[in-house]
């Protein structure tokens, strides 16, 4: 399923959950032998690799209800667990649970945190 979205700003998406919004790695049309593959033969590969660009907040956590206090603003602050990705890694992921969209013509995908296999993060990057 593809999903255009016209817009002029990356920046102002917000991830939910426990998404990760992932620009996928260009994908290579030869082979290490130099045969070029046709249009379409990367697509039916199972793992797919790219760079995390946005992360959600992480798994959503129950407040605990302070009873002992009537006094107390009654509103729940909604605490998460973080997630393993941050912006900048390489993440690699199970291509079937990407949802993809399109944005300023570029194509991003959309992940779940369980979809990711393993992420590649560079230090050094961050300095």
């Amino acid at each position: 399923m593809d999903l255009k979205i016209d817009g002029k700003d990356l920046g102002k998406f917000i991830m939910v959950g426990d998404r990760v919004l992932i620009r996928p790695r260009t994908e290579e049309t030869m082979t290490p032998s130099g045969l070029y593959l046709p249009p379409g033969m990367k697509e039916r590969e199972k793992i797919y690799s790219g760079y995390v660009l946005k992360v959600g907040p992480g798994y959503p956590i129950p407040a605990v209800a302070e009873e002992d206090e009537p006094w107390k603003d009654k509103r729940e602050n909604v605490r998460y667990v973080p997630l393993q990705a941050r912006e900048g890694d390489l993440a690699v992921y199970l291509q079937n649970s990407a949802f993809e969209i399109e944005f300023n013509k570029q194509k991003y995908v959309i992940v779940p945190q369980s979809a990711i296999l393993f992420l590649i993060r560079d230090e050094d990057l961050f300095k």
